[in-house]
């Protein structure tokens, strides 16, 4: 008698949930490392503008420039309103001329901020060079910058690095597409990394020398 020939398991059936055990574990990781390194990255940060010294021009990207970089971009012109000679710029690296979604609109409304005449503009050599500082909500902007523009390393500040509270990603979330409460969320991190920013770019106050 033939035995009846019998059909493998196919590999999905043991594939895809070690695939997403794998993914867990791996997202696990990174937010650990993540929340580790934070305190490292702050102040190296804020070393790093130090050691840079007053500014002329902050580039803010992110990937559309529709939702993170121009509310950042918003958000720090309004923190630095009497900075001297200190011009913010943004862009991004995809679609021209599009306007910001409506719930970052709205969620930006909330927090003070009208974007409802923003329209995304594609990154030139000639906006990077105008930089002195460049700001990116994710690492891979700033190896694109790097590689792209020539930008040198010093020039690029990971804005999520500027975080004063703890962290689980150094990326700040991209909420495009996302509910009102991811962009709130995503916003309010945005705020407190911009304050930070500001407090370091603000000129000392002048001291007012006195005869004796």
């Amino acid at each position: 008698m033939v035995e009846p020939a019998t059909t493998p398991p196919p590999a999905e059936s043991w594939w895809i949930p070690a695939r997403r055990l794998a993914g867990r574990a791996y997202r696990t990781v990174r937010r650990l490392v993540s929340r580790t390194l934070h305190p490292l990255r702050r102040r190296a940060a804020q070393a790093q503008l130090t050691r840079l010294g007053p500014q002329r021009g902050v580039l803010v990207i992110c990937f559309g420039n529709i939702c993170r970089s121009p509310y950042a971009a918003a958000v720090l012109s309004q923190r630095l309103p009497a900075a001297p000679g200190l011009q913010v710029s943004q862009g991004g690296f995809f679609g021209p001329n599009r306007p910001s979604p409506d719930n970052a609109r709205t969620a930006a409304a909330t927090r003070g901020i009208d974007l409802s005449g923003h329209r995304s503009q594609l990154l030139t050599p000639g906006i990077v060079r105008a930089a002195t500082l460049v700001l990116v909500m994710e690492s891979s902007q700033a190896r694109r910058i790097r590689e792209e523009f020539g930008v040198v390393p010093d020039r690029v500040l990971h804005l999520g690095d500027l975080d004063p509270e703890a962290i689980t990603t150094r990326d700040i979330q991209d909420p495009y597409g996302m509910s009102l409460e991811v962009f709130g969320r995503t916003y309010a991190r945005i705020d407190r990394c911009i304050e930070s920013l500001a407090h370091s770019l603000r000129p000392a106050p002048a001291v007012e020398s006195v005869e004796i």
